[in-house]
């Protein structure tokens, strides 16, 4: 502990003189009312501008390529709303569809063609009109040069008239209105390969600065054409945990992030702030016996491709245990990989059974060694679980893992692994992953066969699941796809949850947790998903002082 507090306070040392070294680039907010100074010598809340806010985010949210759809800003692992751009569509916070620059949005009978209409109201901020052919031109750059989604369902996109555009798909995809929530739409007449780091758009925000590796400064677009702006100027800095929670004993932040681990700690003048998410933490279970691939790495496990092991230890895991030990009770349960969606499946909900699991295992030939630990036909009940060596987080969950599971008489070992080899491994080594997105895909991408026959992260395959994701994809629209989506995860007879397949095991969802000031109104919020960053301030433009 006394090492965990040297280090915060050379953070705090570090940051503050960051800020200090950051000049103008950083300043305090300023507003109209005299600033007072508090006991501590910092400037009080009550007077800053009523109309600015600082956010500090983790270094991993700084995008890279910068403020271009096609590489990630908005999209990817870690979806939000792009800010500076707009969007056609949006979704609410029950993750229902709402409209953004759309204004109505039909889909063919076959499913192969979304006809959107578009507003006639809104430009650029060079002053340029936004027009169908902005959006086609958009959809057909992303598909071409996206490194970060896919855009292999669509054929190609045709602006049919100034406000309409036509979306003509290379398959069925009825959650196409999800993937229309994150793309933000460029400019054809502004694009070019500097367009990430000087953006145009016609979002809420203005990309006004951007010191890399330090900050990024928003200010608002004055010809929205939407809800009025309320927070006028929003500064995003990026810092490790140990330094954003010195920032914040500084005084020198508004909103940031911050882990379980500082829960029990208090910020005079700020409060803990905690949004549920369905960013999720589990682990795969290789669900084919021990063999090679076709490029000779190592693909499943002898043990864990019992199905009996692997429902054994998906009631097994104490979850609340893990979320009070790990978390500081901060998350929630978690039995899949969309928990609280539209299309989540509540039959994948077990209740923890230790002495169940046991006789599950007992009766699958599973029994106890002299040491303790289980064996069948001369395989040992064991496994090595792998997590990324740079994350202590699912450390922390894979260490808590092995004590339990040892209870069930299965042997864990632990080891941190870097990404370059973690997902090749995973074939056969059951890997901690963090998963969670507001799109039915996160399912079909985990479970869904490949052309190899398995599944893309972990080697299962089940025909019925398959059939009902592409059932789904099929569907005539978005709302009659969620049955078949659920129908995946549990139809009565098959499916990936508990009296199914269960290839993977699911743990928690993670509290995403914030220091705020104390008057500072952060607006409703979504679930959050996987990515403890830019998710925030999707509304920040409604946030307020109080």
């Amino acid at each position: 502990m006394k090492n965990k507090w040297i280090s915060i306070m050379i953070a705090a040392v570090m940051s503050i003189s960051l800020l200090t070294a950051c000049g103008s680039n950083l300043e305090a907010p300023q507003g109209d009312e005299t600033q007072q100074e508090n006991q501590e010598g910092q400037k009080a809340p009550e007077g800053e501008a009523k109309d600015s806010v600082i956010v500090v985010m983790g270094p991993t949210s700084e995008p890279e390529a910068g403020f271009d759809p096609a590489y990630g800003w908005g999209a990817g692992e870690h979806v939000h709303e792009p800010l500076i751009q707009s969007t056609l569509t949006v979704t609410n916070p029950d993750l229902s569809i709402g409209y953004d620059l759309a204004t109505d949005m039909q889909v063919s009978e076959d499913g192969m063609t979304w006809t959107v209409t578009i507003r006639d109201d809104v430009k650029f901020t060079d002053g340029e009109p936004l027009t169908a052919s902005d959006v086609a031109f958009t959809y057909n750059t992303v598909k071409e040069i996206s490194s970060v989604n896919d855009f292999t369902m669509l054929k190609e996109a045709v602006a049919v008239s100034d406000t309409m555009v036509e979306f003509h798909m290379a398959q069925a995809y009825s959650i196409w209105p999800y993937t229309m929530a994150i793309v933000g739409i460029v400019p054809e007449h502004a694009y070019g390969p500097d367009y990430g780091e000087n953006p145009i758009g016609s979002g809420r925000y203005i990309m006004k600065q951007w010191d890399k590796g330090q900050q990024i400064i928003f200010e608002a677009n004055p010809d929205y054409y939407g809800e009025e702006i309320k927070m006028k100027r929003v500064t995003v800095v990026f810092m490790e945990e140990d330094a954003a929670f010195a920032a914040a004993k500084a005084g020198q932040a508004d909103l940031a992030y911050t882990a379980a681990a500082y829960s029990d700690q208090n910020i005079d003048g700020y409060e803990l702030l905690s949004f549920e998410s369905v960013d999720n933490r589990g682990f795969n279970l290789p669900a084919v016996p021990a063999g090679t691939g076709e490029n000779g790495n190592a693909v499943g496990n002898d043990f864990t491709s019992d199905v009996q092991v692997r429902r054994a230890i998906n009631i097994g895991l104490d979850r609340q245990e893990m979320l009070n030990n790990v978390l500081n009770g901060y998350g929630t349960p978690a039995y899949s990989v969309c928990d609280k969606m539209p299309w989540y499946n509540s039959e994948a909900e077990v209740e923890y059974n230790p002495e169940e699991a046991k006789a599950i295992l007992e009766q699958a030939g599973w029994s106890e060694g002299t040491d303790g630990i289980r064996e069948k036909d001369g395989v040992r009940a064991a496994f090595n679980l792998l997590y990324p060596a740079s994350d202590s987080l699912r450390q922390a969950l894979a260490a808590d893992t092995q004590n339990q599971l040892k209870e069930l008489g299965i042997e864990v070992t632990i080891e941190g692994v870097g990404w370059d080899t973690a997902y090749d491994r995973a074939q056969a080594e059951p890997l901690m992953w963090g998963w969670g997105a507001h799109s039915p895909m996160e399912l079909y991408n985990i479970y869904h066969t490949l052309e190899n026959g398995s599944a893309e992260y972990s080697p299962y395959s089940n025909e019925a699941v398959d059939k009902y994701m592409d059932e789904a994809l099929a569907a005539s629209d978005l709302d009659s796809s969620y049955e078949f989506w659920q129908k995946a995860q549990w139809d009565g007879t098959t499916g990936i949850t508990q009296e199914g397949d269960i290839p993977w095991i699911w743990l928690v969802n993670v509290d995403h947790l914030y220091w705020s000031r104390e008057n500072l109104k952060v607006a409703e919020q979504k679930l959050h998903p996987h990515g403890h960053g830019w998710s925030i301030v999707n509304n920040v433009d409604q946030w307020m002082w109080q």
